[in-house]
């Protein structure tokens, strides 16, 4: 089964062998405080979805937040939507994420989350997710491509990914690639060396959708949506 595949790596993931820049945490919600209850959730909604064979389009954002899957370790998926679209009860955290808003709205238009996951797996071009100190001394998110030293860093660990990713049963014909700055720029540059995916598919962020262009969020689903008629 798909599940299997994905479950064995997925909840394996580490970046203990890799040296990242002075002042740079990792996001690992498997191994946090809450990392029973992750692994809880991550299986169930793997079980859920993924119990057959059939290949993915793989949609793939930056890296884990803390209040998304830095939070219950499913990608846009903060304890809110994870309990009211997928059904999964969440015990023990609770976070609300604006990305979360948008990405459920699409999930919704596009048919709901057993239409949506039954043609998309949606993870992170970085799986795991870093944090930095603010400037009140609280963790404050961190993308991978915000630090030239932790870009280089990662990016071997990136590479053995999304080769994983592929291995474990993805279409590589169209990949969807959420955000359409620093993570699309990286993320061609890489593939164009890698060569696994034979075209990307840049989307706005949802963070930025939510943030900037509330007014139009319909547009943005319609927007996502023709990408998936695109890919079919």
């Amino acid at each position: 089964m798909l599940a299997d595949r994905l479950l064995c790596h997925v909840m394996d993931l580490s970046l203990a062998d890799v040296a990242l820049p002075p002042g740079v945490g990792v996001l690992d919600p498997f191994h946090g405080p809450h990392g029973a209850e992750v692994r809880r959730i991550v299986t169930a909604f793997h079980r859920t979805y993924f119990s057959d064979h059939r290949p993915r389009t793989l949609m793939l954002g930056i890296n884990p937040g803390r209040l998304g899957a830095g939070s219950t370790g499913l990608s846009f998926t903060d304890t809110k939507r994870c309990e009211s679209d997928l059904g999964i009860p969440v015990h023990g955290l609770r976070t609300h994420e604006p990305s979360s808003d948008f990405f459920y709205r699409m999930v919704r238009a596009a048919g709901g989350p057993a239409a949506f996951y039954g043609r998309v797996y949606v993870h992170a071009i970085c799986p795991l997710g870093f944090v930095k100190d603010g400037p009140n001394g609280s963790a404050v998110n961190l993308n991978y491509y915000d630090d030239p030293a932790l870009e280089a860093a990662v990016t071997p660990f990136v590479e053995r990914w999304l080769r994983t990713l592929v291995g474990c049963g993805m279409r590589t014909d169209t990949v969807l690639c959420i955000g359409t700055g620093k993570n699309a720029t990286y993320f061609t540059r890489l593939n164009e060396r890698l060569g696994l995916f034979d075209r990307i598919i840049a989307l706005e962020h949802p963070r930025y959708v939510m943030q900037y262009k509330a007014r139009s969020i319909d547009a943005y689903i319609d927007k996502y949506l023709r990408a998936l008629e695109e890919v079919g």
